[in-house]
């Protein structure tokens, strides 16, 4: 009796990943390898690699790893400051709120949030006009393109880094800084030989983790550009739901391409994890 109640308070976990999960991601890999009629084929599999298509791919993963590396870079020193730096306690715990709700804010209200106040009527374009007398469009700033996206979207890597160090940070012991200087160590030397290597599997993993984060992203980009970005999440949109483009098969090879790349972030996050959580236990 206690074996199926047990079964039963899992069973809605079971049925939210068949109905969510493994349901679409099926019809995804099946719709991949068939035409429009149905049958079988793997011209949509072929058609990945042609230039239009590899250069959506190749876009996107150079936007999300220039976010990722950013975001990691910059994420890491916030993180430091917040845990390691002295700060008081009440600016850490304000400093953890604000990005659990910035890491969460992305999609169209995002993109809005930026256009009104970087676009080119925004209120801080128009600040810098009227108070300065400099046009940021003028001095090649650009928030629809290339790095405008990938500032955009800063906005809740940081954060989100942030969320993923503040715990590792946490776990490096006193006693190993005590060891090292005990020793003869300088800070430099501590942070070189004991710190780093053992942060290092955490911050390689949250640079996957910040990767795949933006690699899936579809709404904040295709509201911010308008698609005049060829990146593939939205190659898949027009692939599904355009007027134009039109070809469901194909747009489920797309996304088939995706799951392939974020399977490798994924498996890369968790072994890395796994090295860091041996340390910090």
């Amino acid at each position: 009796m206690n074996g199926l109640l047990a079964w039963l308070g899992v069973a809605p976990f079971f049925l939210f990943a068949i109905l969510f999960l493994l349901w679409p991601s099926s019809s995804l890999i099946i719709g991949g390898f068939q035409d429009p009629a149905g049958n079988f084929t793997l011209k949509n599999i072929g058609d990945l690699f042609t230039p239009s298509i590899m250069n959506s791919y190749a876009l996107s993963i150079q936007i999300s790893a220039v976010t990722a590396i950013a975001g990691a870079l910059f994420g890491f020193l916030l993180a430091y400051a917040a845990i390691l730096g002295g700060l008081p306690r009440w600016i850490r715990t304000a400093l953890m709120t604000l990005c659990g709700v910035a890491s969460n804010f992305a999609g169209v209200p995002l993109a809005f949030a930026f256009i009104a106040t970087l676009g080119r009527t925004g209120f801080l374009t128009a600040l810098f006009v009227n108070v300065l007398g400099i046009n940021i469009y003028n001095l090649g700033f650009n928030l629809y393109n290339f790095w405008g996206l990938a500032l955009t979207y800063m906005y809740f890597q940081f954060p989100l880094m942030v969320l993923i160090m503040a715990p590792a940070l946490d776990g490096l012991k006193r006693e190993w800084r005590e060891a090292s200087e005990n020793m003869g160590a300088s800070s430099f030397q501590y942070w070189r030989y004991v710190a780093l290597p053992i942060l290092l599997p955490a911050l390689l993993g949250a640079v996957i983790l910040l990767f795949g984060n933006y690699f899936g992203a579809y709404a904040t980009a295709y509201a911010l550009t308008g698609g005049t970005l060829p990146l593939i999440t939205i190659g898949i949109g027009q692939q599904i739901a355009g007027n134009v483009l039109y070809n469901p098969n194909l747009g489920y090879a797309l996304a088939l391409g995706m799951i392939v790349i974020m399977a490798v972030c994924i498996g890369g996050y968790t072994w890395l994890q796994s090295r860091t959580a041996r340390w910090l236990r």
